[in-house]
């Protein structure tokens, strides 16, 4: 792929990643086919910013988890209130970096199929 669009797409979408596997999300980027282009820019990723203010107002109803796509989870956390708010108040810490490990579990998936 074009190390123009690849840097591009790295200033647009280098939020939603975390910054130290940014490096190996460029080298794939100019590995991949121009084909995937397409799929790339039309991902909708998850910004970990608004899992974050989900996590701190809803978190207790495991609806951050449900956003990011951690189903299993989310149903866990609806059902006990959060781990009694415990598990709430651990997810504020955790949910940026799982958001961005979502992110990069799609981005995988498009560039290797």
């Amino acid at each position: 792929m074009d190390s123009q669009k690849v840097d591009m797409f790295i200033v647009a979408n280098g939020k939603f990643f975390r910054p130290e596997i940014v490096p190996q999300i460029r080298q794939q980027l100019l590995d991949a086919s121009e084909e995937k282009w397409a799929t790339l820019q039309a991902m909708p990723y998850k910004d970990p910013t608004t899992a974050l203010i989900i996590s701190i107002f809803a978190g207790n109803l495991g609806i951050d988890r449900f956003y990011i796509g951690d189903t299993g989870i989310g149903v866990g956390k609806l059902l006990t209130f959060g781990g009694c708010g415990i598990w709430a108040l651990v997810d504020w810490f955790l949910i940026m970096d799982a958001t961005r490990d979502k992110n990069a579990q799609m981005l995988a998936n498009v560039l290797n199929s």
